[in-house]
């Protein structure tokens, strides 16, 4: 019973600081070591599904229009997950290609994310580059934009391709590649054996919070749908892309759509163009010109400076426009919240999440 006697002392017991030390130490090794597992079970289902492409193609004379119909009824058995897209499809069938025997879990690409193992499959040709490329992301804890960055100025090449002597696994399970891998979408899509962070969590706060403050806003907003998914195809080769807008509104009082986006972090130049993109999609996909006013976009931001709320204006008729809330035309003004409304609602969650 001793176990259960409390003390009034606030005193931190003997070696108390050191244990704790030693635990979040293994539960960050845990965490990792399980992502790392997940993200090898779905490195192996599309592996196998490189396979069964391959095998089909070769005994049932499968044509290319398949890939189109499988990734059709996988995204209507599976509409939350996103990789089922034809071209993901592709890539899987390439990586069965690329490595065709169970060898492949003891090459270092078995140890990285999927976006890594596409970024390899379309940008090099040899096994031998992508061997060497894949063990150099695994050791140095490359992400995929710096992978990109060493396959553009061509790293091997500049460094003569001399043979690598690096670890076999990761010493650094806080290396840029770690982080990189527990945050892979496909490994939390497919396989939910690790907790998102903490940022993910205030995300999904946040946007449940916007989402009830923009319909409480009365202003005649009806809710179209949370991470809606865009999909846009290549007429030359077919090939599909797919993107997932945070949250999609439409003005019933104006006749316009309205793509809000969060980022929980400062606004970077790359958010938007990504909120321009996502305007000009919906524009091509839902709006009618002849009834529909111009799509609105929001982007909200979170980060030291506090929460920061930029628009974008896209029509058919010119590229997309950046402004403040003052630079929009005054109809579209009307049919959104003002900024200072907008960044009140942010930061009053924020505390309430922090609190």
């Amino acid at each position: 019973m001793s176990d259960f006697i409390t003390s009034d002392s606030d005193a931190e017991p003997i070696g108390y600081a050191d244990y704790i030390a030693e635990l979040k130490a293994r539960v960050r090794a845990t965490q990792f070591r399980a992502a790392h597992a997940a993200n090898t079970e779905v490195l192996r289902l599309y592996w196998s599904i490189g396979l069964d492409l391959i095998e089909r193609r070769s005994r049932e004379a499968w044509g290319t229009k398949i890939l189109s119909r499988l990734a059709a009824d996988l995204q209507r058995e599976f509409p939350h997950q996103k990789g089922w897209s034809e071209r993901s499809l592709r890539y899987m069938r390439a990586m069965a290609e690329a490595w065709p025997d169970e060898s492949i879990w003891q090459q270092p690409v078995a140890r990285l994310p999927w976006g890594h193992v596409t970024v390899l499959l379309s940008r090099l040709k040899t096994v031998e580059d992508r061997t060497w490329y894949a063990e150099r992301a695994v050791t140095e804890g490359w992400s995929r934009g710096v992978l990109e960055h060493h396959l553009k100025t061509k790293l091997r090449q500049a460094l003569g391709g001399a043979p690598s002597n690096f670890a076999a696994a990761l010493n650094a399970p806080n290396s840029d590649l770690a982080q990189k891998l527990v945050k892979d979408p496909y490994v939390f899509e497919h396989l939910a054996l690790v907790q998102r962070k903490n940022e993910h969590k205030v995300e999904q706060a946040l946007m449940d919070r916007l989402q009830d403050t923009l319909l409480e806003f009365g202003r005649g907003m009806s809710f179209v749908g949370r991470q809606v998914r865009l999909a846009i195809s290549d007429e030359v080769t077919g090939e599909t892309d797919e993107f997932y807008v945070d949250l999609l509104f439409f003005s019933i009082e104006q006749l316009r759509f309205v793509v809000v986006e969060l980022k929980v972090s400062k606004s970077e130049p790359a958010h938007v163009g990504q909120l321009g993109t996502y305007v000009a999609i919906v524009d091509d996909l839902y709006r009618s010109p002849s009834i529909h006013r111009p799509t609105v976009g929001v982007l909200l931001c979170t980060g030291k400076s506090g929460p920061a709320v930029r628009y974008a204006l896209a029509s058919a008729a010119s590229p997309v426009a950046v402004a403040d809330y003052y630079g929009l035309p005054d109809d579209a003004r009307a049919a959104l919240p003002s900024a200072t409304e907008l960044q009140a609602v942010i930061a009053d969650e924020i505390a309430r999440i922090e609190s």
